[in-house]
């Protein structure tokens, strides 16, 4: 989240109110980007505050996302997942639990490809990943994603990364990807089919640079995309029989 990489934890706080969320939910797919971002959030304040007031919390949320995760095969969300896990570990100084989180990462990242996952930690994921090149943990791979890193490192930053804007119809659509709807909830909101609703977020995607839901989400929270207000939907006029 765009806030916790800002430092601005007070307003990420507030964002995690008014979505409702709580370590106590019971886990969905359907809000699991938005539990895993709660997760960061407690973590990042407890890192602030320097104590476990919410330690204990985050982590907790996180073994319970990383079971839910394992279990519907969302091999996305488990790195995601196995990465702040990792972040968890080294922070309270466990060096060895952080890098046996991050291998098991890599080990599930480097068949696929990951590197994105990887970049949205930025400067902090360094350390980890030299350790893991230390260690001889898929080598080539973490070779390629430190030189990833260091070359985001000084880039543009990411609000400048937008490859396309996105229209005003795209806007209301990754928005409400966000929420908790799925695919014909979000046509029937928009009052288009559930083939147009497809087409934009396959258009949404491309110009974010991602491949899923909860990475699009996520990149849009990041590209502040999510804060406007959406406007209502277009519906079709109904004619009187006798109407011009």
């Amino acid at each position: 989240m765009w806030w916790v990489t800002q430092g601005r934890l007070g307003q990420a706080l507030g964002w995690a109110r008014e979505r409702g969320l709580s370590v106590e939910d019971d886990l969905s797919y359907l809000r699991e980007f938005e539990h895993i971002t709660l997760a960061k959030v407690l973590l990042a304040q407890d890192a602030a505050e320097a104590g476990a007031r919410f330690f204990d919390e985050g982590t907790q949320l996180l073994e319970r996302l990383l079971q839910a995760a394992e279990a519907g095969a969302r091999t996305g969300s488990v790195i995601e997942i196995l990465v702040l896990q990792a972040h968890a570990c080294q922070a309270r100084g466990d060096s060895q639990a952080a890098l046996g989180s991050l291998q098991h990462a890599l080990t599930l990242s480097e068949p696929e490809g990951y590197v994105r996952i990887f970049l949205d930690e930025g400067p902090p994921i360094i350390p980890l990943l030299r350790a893991a090149a230390k260690d001889g943990i898929v080598q080539n791979y973490v070779r390629r994603l430190l030189a990833a890193v260091n070359k985001t490192q000084n880039t543009a930053p990411v609000q400048q990364g937008l490859i396309e804007p996105l229209s005003e119809r795209e806007l209301d659509v990754i928005r409400l990807l966000a929420s908790d709807l799925d695919g014909p909830d979000i046509a029937r909101e928009l009052v288009v089919s559930l083939n147009t609703v497809r087409t934009h977020t396959k258009n949404i995607y491309a110009k974010l640079g991602v491949n899923n839901r909860r990475a699009a989400v996520r990149r849009a929270q990041e590209l502040d995309l999510l804060s406007r207000t959406m406007r209502p939907p277009t519906r079709p006029v109904v004619r009187d029989a006798h109407s011009p």
